[in-house]
């Protein structure tokens, strides 16, 4: 299967929500709380769990790293859906956000270390 673009992924999301007339739940407020709680999902995944410990599971289980995919979607999806309810080109602000990114943590002085900006 080919990789799809973010606006097909995004085409997808709302026909989903329009095919079920949710649109009128997506407000961004609730997008946002939405976005939130299935994020909060994801760390269920560490729950009891040590770095290692979670990354042998992962590694050794396929059916917890199918259910770590599925979170991950809805993370993904919620995220879509909020940027287009906000009118943000979702594709775009990572760009100019990696470029601020860029400048604020120089190779040479952020390599290797996990300082602050402010801090380097």
């Amino acid at each position: 299967m080919d990789q799809a673009t973010l606006a097909d992924l995004l085409a997808r999301c709302r026909a989903f929500r329009d095919a079920r007339d949710w649109q009128r739940f997506h407000s961004a407020f609730n997008l946002i709380v939405s976005l939130n709680l299935e994020a909060a999902e994801l760390l269920e995944f560490t729950q009891w769990q040590s770095e290692q410990g979670l990354a042998e599971r992962l590694e050794s289980d396929p059916d917890a790293k199918q259910a770590l995919a599925h979170e991950c979607a809805d993370v993904m999806m919620y995220l879509l859906m909020l940027s287009d309810a906000a009118g943000i080109d979702l594709y775009r602000s990572v760009i100019d956000k990696l470029a601020i990114n860029e400048a604020r943590y120089p190779a040479d002085k952020a390599r290797g270390v996990s300082t602050k900006y402010r801090d380097l």
